[in-house]
């Protein structure tokens, strides 16, 4: 199928070389996308898209923005529409009225999406353009609702069951190794031989999700130390003079790194599902691995303790730790929601907050965001449902006695500062 693809991948361009004109103007999208929704024929149809796609691809950004806006303003719900149908769905609810009432509570630019993503390599080209969406339009302006179409489509192109799982090792090809390097969003990637050290040794491992439509596009990976007992710094995992570990004398497993690959899937959440598969897979492969943690970053604990007036400066490590143990367990945003993305994603998956540990991360990165302050994140199998749900229902957070205790050592603004 693949190659069929890119044969008619190739016989499309070549044909729209002769019967389209080269200039590429933004002026031209509305009648071109009439064209593509109207179209009946499959292969007139993939060539409009292709001529979409290009035109697209070499548009400024504000000829992106004029874009958007036709998708927003000119292929919007029809509001008369829609309460009719509504109202002959309340009158006679049956397959007919249903159907009809589906039909016209879908924005024509869902179609359009559809209509674009049957061309070969369309999937990624959309994923740009919500990249793309995302970086132009801010979250309030009226136009960003279009987003909220590319995630329910996303959401479903995208889901597990689509997903392929693959390790990442040293004989991976090349341009996927590049990718990693780049893509990498935690502890940056220095060298070709920082890669080696991640992926070659016995008692490391790398895996990523890849989309059939994306085969040489990771979506998320997430990098795995095997070592005896839960890790506390992120230096004694990366450093370039350590003595490997035979894999069969692991017992714990330490994902250390996990990355988002692709601007235009944010918000699609692949990371439970890759965690989970993980575990499943090591726990197969070495059946002696029985604890699985992370060793996460805080990324905004620095930007909270200035939001609360405190001068860390000068505290002791027993006060940073309390601190650290507070904010992970009882700070909050506005909203309501916890105050750390990390902590958040985690939390939500129903792990654990095991323990905070200092000089954890002292690149220049790690003590800027977090004072060198990472912690452990626990996946205890046995309770990750309970854990969930608590958090997710209750906003209660999960947390071992010794994070407790350190949590409730933290008193206040003044208790610090006077300490």
């Amino acid at each position: 199928m693949s190659v069929l693809s890119d044969v008619l991948d190739l016989v499309f361009r070549r044909t729209m070389r002769v019967t389209v004109p080269a200039q590429a103007t933004a002026a031209a999208m509305p009648r071109l996308i009439e064209d593509l929704l109207s179209s009946k024929g499959e292969i007139t149809g993939v060539m409009t898209a292709r001529h979409i796609l290009d035109r697209y691809n070499v548009m400024t950004d504000a000829e992106k923005l004029q874009f958007f806006t036709h998708l927003a303003e000119d292929l919007d719900l029809d509001h008369a529409d829609l309460e009719t149908a509504l109202h002959a769905l309340k009158a006679k609810p049956d397959r007919k009225s249903y159907d009809r009432f589906l039909a016209a509570a879908e924005p024509r630019r869902q179609e359009l999406a559809r209509r674009l993503n049957r061309m070969p390599g369309a999937t990624r080209l959309l994923v740009d353009m919500r990249a793309d969406l995302l970086r132009l339009v801010p979250p309030d302006d009226p136009i960003a609702r279009i987003d909220s179409d590319f995630r329910h489509l996303f959401a479903s192109w995208f889901n597990r069951g689509f997903l392929v799982l693959r390790r990442i090792s040293w004989e991976s090809p090349a341009h996927i190794l590049e990718k990693i390097i780049r893509y990498e969003a935690v502890h940056a990637i220095t060298s070709w031989e920082d890669l080696r050290r991640r992926v070659e040794p016995e008692d490391r491992r790398c895996f990523a999700f890849f989309h059939p439509a994306m085969p040489d596009e990771p979506l998320i990976f997430v990098e795995v130390a095997l070592t005896k007992g839960i890790a506390s710094s992120v230096q004694s995992l990366l450093s370039d003079d350590r003595t490997p570990l035979a894999a069969h004398e692991a017992d714990t497993a330490i994902f250390y790194s996990i990355s988002n690959c692709q601007v235009g899937l944010a918000g699609i959440s692949f990371g439970n599902s890759l965690i989970k598969q993980v575990v499943n897979d090591l726990t197969a492969e070495l059946p002696g691995l029985s604890t699985f943690s992370t060793l996460s970053p805080m990324p905004l604990f620095s930007r909270w303790l200035l939001e609360q007036g405190f001068d860390a400066s000068d505290w002791t490590k027993p006060q940073l730790l309390a601190a650290a143990a507070y904010y992970l367990t009882s700070a909050r945003r506005n909203d309501g929601h916890h105050y750390d993305p990390v902590a958040r994603f985690h939390l939500g998956n129903g792990a654990l907050v095991h323990a905070v540990h200092a000089q954890a991360d002292t690149s220049q990165r790690g003590k800027k965001d977090s004072l060198g302050v990472m912690t452990n994140y626990l996946y205890d199998l046995a309770r990750l449902e309970q854990n969930h749900e608590s958090f997710a229902n209750q906003k209660q957070v999960a947390a071992s006695p010794p994070v407790q205790t350190l949590t409730q050592s933290f008193q206040s603004v003044e208790v610090l500062q006077n300490a």
